[in-house]
């Protein structure tokens, strides 16, 4: 006799090319269990945590910028870190300071850390073409330099263009878990998948950023093939600098390849704590570093592509020269600002088509930005 099944209703592809857990009816509920819906992942905790103090000044939930990203339907958590002490939080009523949340592609950050540390070990040539490093690389980024992928500065056929449901995209979700391939197809590796993207002529004429997750991973594969340390090692050293309270949940795909590019999920508190290593310039709990001072410190400086007008992309974050920090889809961001020891951290699930909305993520990050400067 033989029992019969059927696909994995969370992860079976519906309207839009999306799975059911990022359907706009679905999202808020996928986002906030996101640790549990994907189907490979890992987990770190710290041995040593960060103790964080509660010193709140009410003012902050009171400034008009502020309290209208606090009523926000699509809100679910808002803390501001400065130090030890957590000078505002606030959270929706589904939602708590325990409860892990997507990063998305605030993971990429992890990358700025990972090879800031491989550049100063003269492990990595920023100015090395990726083949160098990877020689089964296909021809999407074998001629790019490490630093044009680093700054989102390279141009081959990978869109990531989230208004485009069949944008490849959303292709590369089945390699990590997040969706089921497609009747008739294999089910690949995050790497398999990179390894297919293709392009002719890499070189950015735009002098805009072209925003394409794949190039975190490129980077996190370099970073582990000249270290010869997996990439579990490294996130591990950061989350135990980073002294997070509870647990740093990861996609990986089914090779155990953690997802770099935007598969990490945090709570509030923890990613505060984690973006307190930016604004230590990599300094960490119990005299632990990570990354590289002068790496975070160039960061800002680096004259990478425009990104949203009001920014740059530059090696795995976006920066104004003052404060450095993330997006990630579906509405979140995490500013810190090295020069007040500040980290603002925003959680948000959009429930609109595409995850996606310029003009809630201008004043958000302005908002934010603001207050991480004081």
């Amino acid at each position: 006799m033989t029992l019969s099944s059927i696909a994995n209703p969370d992860l079976v592809t519906v309207f839009e090319n999306k799975p059911r857990w990022n359907q706009p009816d679905q999202r808020r509920r996928g986002f906030h269990n996101l640790h549990t819906t994907m189907r490979y992942a890992i987990s770190f905790r710290a041995p040593r945590v960060l103790p964080l103090r509660k010193e709140i000044d009410w003012t902050i939930g009171e400034r008009a910028g502020v309290a209208r990203f606090l009523a926000m339907p699509h809100f679910s958590a808002f803390i501001v870190v400065r130090g030890d002490r957590i000078l505002y939080e606030a959270y929706a009523p589904d939602f708590g300071p325990e409860r892990p949340h997507p990063i998305q592609s605030i993971t990429k950050t992890t990358l700025n850390l990972m090879l800031g540390r491989a550049v100063a070990d003269g492990l990595v040539d920023l100015d090395d073409q990726v083949r160098n490093y990877l020689p089964e690389i296909g021809t999407g980024y074998a001629e790019a330099t490490v630093r044009a992928v680093a700054d989102m500065n390279v141009a081959n056929d990978f869109s990531e263009d989230y208004g485009d449901p069949y944008a490849a995209i959303y292709d590369m979700e089945a390699a990590y878990g997040w969706r089921l391939p497609l009747d008739g197809q294999m089910e690949g590796t995050t790497r398999s998948f990179i390894c297919g993207i293709t392009g002719s002529d890499l070189t950015n004429r735009t002098g805009e950023a072209l925003y394409k997750s794949p190039n975190s991973d490129v980077l996190g594969w370099i970073v582990e093939r000249t270290s010869g340390r997996p990439l579990r090692d490294w996130l591990i050293e950061i989350v135990e600098a980073a002294g997070i309270e509870g647990c740093f949940h990861i996609t990986c795909d089914r090779e155990g390849v953690p997802l770099v590019n935007g598969g990490a999920c945090l709570s509030a508190r923890d990613l505060a704590r984690y973006g307190l290593l930016f604004a230590r310039k990599g300094e960490g709990v119990e005299g632990r570093r990570v990354g590289n001072a002068a790496f975070i410190e160039d960061t800002r400086r680096n004259p990478g592509p425009s990104y949203q007008k009001s920014r740059r992309y530059s090696r795995q974050t976006m920066t104004d020269g003052t404060v450095l920090g993330h997006g990630g889809y579906g509405g979140q961001y995490m500013i810190a600002n090295p020069d007040t020891g500040t980290v603002v951290v925003y959680f948000s699930v959009l429930e609109n088509s595409t995850a996606m909305d310029s003009n809630f993520s201008g004043p958000l990050v302005k908002m934010m930005a603001e207050l991480a400067s004081q």
